[in-house]
């Protein structure tokens, strides 16, 4: 008969490469001007003409105060033009704890439009990368 904390166990290291795989998908891509780490999710990258359609990511090194509290991180799916050097945001998702389980702010662009990309930012960073010359 097995012995439940030997079951546990097996359970544990069965769950650990799933977790450890779940946190690894990010690439770490750049920093902004301020230092903060830029990362992309590999998988949701999409080309398409010139257009790439990313998830990327970015992790404040200092929290930013916000009057709803501290964002810790941001996410932000967009698409990047590399002919225009501009980005469409889609979808902003902003984090109140280090984890990323916390959602503080959370907003999805019905229509969303091509701007100018402010140089040093997270979208500068993430052009650079799908847009390298």
């Amino acid at each position: 008969m097995t012995r439940p904390s030997s079951l546990c166990a097996v359970a544990l290291l069965l769950l650990l490469p799933a977790a450890a795989r779940a946190q690894a998908h990010w690439k770490e891509i750049g920093k902004t001007a301020s230092g903060n780490n830029v990362y992309v999710d590999p998988r949701s990258v999409h080309t398409v003409k010139g257009r790439t359609e990313a998830t990327v990511r970015v992790v404040f090194t200092t929290p930013v105060q916000t009057p709803d509290g501290a964002w810790y991180a941001a996410r932000t799916k967009a698409t990047f033009d590399c002919t225009t050097r501009k980005l469409a945001v889609k979808e902003n998702t902003y984090y109140g704890n280090a984890k990323e389980t916390k959602v503080v702010e959370h907003k999805v662009n019905k229509i969303p439009g091509y701007g100018v990309v402010p140089a040093g930012s997270l979208g500068a960073v993430a052009l650079d990368y799908f847009c390298r010359r």
